[in-house]
């Protein structure tokens, strides 16, 4: 099996893994003003593209 002949530096190390970071979540604002994933119903309030899809209740909602 094949060794490297010389140690990797830090900064080429951190080269590398620059791109292996997780990404964050793209987050759209609803109506409401609540942060929600794109192309979702939202779960606070149960509007999507402006229409009213999903009825929540009082006490759902105050979680």
């Amino acid at each position: 099996m094949a060794l490297p002949k010389k140690r990797t530096s830090r900064s080429k190390r951190g080269m590398r893994r620059s791109h292996d970071r997780v990404a964050a979540p793209n987050t759209v604002y609803c109506q409401c003003k609540e942060a929600t994933l794109p192309h979702r119903i939202c779960s606070s309030c149960g509007v999507y593209k402006g229409e009213q899809r999903l009825i929540v209740r009082e006490a759902d909602a105050a979680k």
